[in-house]
């Protein structure tokens, strides 16, 4: 099995700059004649899928394409090794921060929201990361 990873963007060369200014990711190939961009540099390719707000995302979906910040029980966690610098290289590249860093047995993690509604998680491991509180 591989892993891609879509979004749906309606700004293709603002979500370009944003996640390769954010996460140092770096542009792997345009396609389907400049609607999709591929970036590269993270565990799975990242897929920025240029659609238009108001559009409807699927045949059988009844709802439209929103990008003000939205809920989802699908997003980005993005592992760090220094959370102030990863956190401030986001917000300076437009992400938008929800609450403040809080810290548990397992690590550290910040809510954010990119340009166009999705969420995003910055994860920074202690230990052994989420193994500090598997039970068995």
């Amino acid at each position: 099995m591989k892993l891609l990873i879509n979004l749906d963007v309606p700004d293709l060369p603002a979500a370009e700059a944003f996640y390769t200014q954010a996460f140092d990711l770096q542009v792997g190939r345009r396609l389907f004649e400049g609607e999709v961009v591929e970036l590269l540099g993270g565990p799975a390719p990242i897929y920025l899928l240029l659609k238009p707000a108001g559009s409807q995302p699927c045949g059988a979906s009844t709802a439209l394409r929103d990008y003000q910040r939205h809920w989802t029980p699908l997003h980005l966690d993005i592992v760090v090794d220094d959370m102030e610098a990863a956190l401030a290289r986001a917000l300076a590249a437009g992400a938008r921060q929800e609450g403040e860093i809080s810290e548990a047995a397992w690590g550290r993690l910040v809510g954010l929201s990119d340009p166009f509604g999705h969420g995003i998680c910055l994860l920074q491991w202690r230990g052994r990361g989420y193994d500090e509180v598997v039970h068995t």
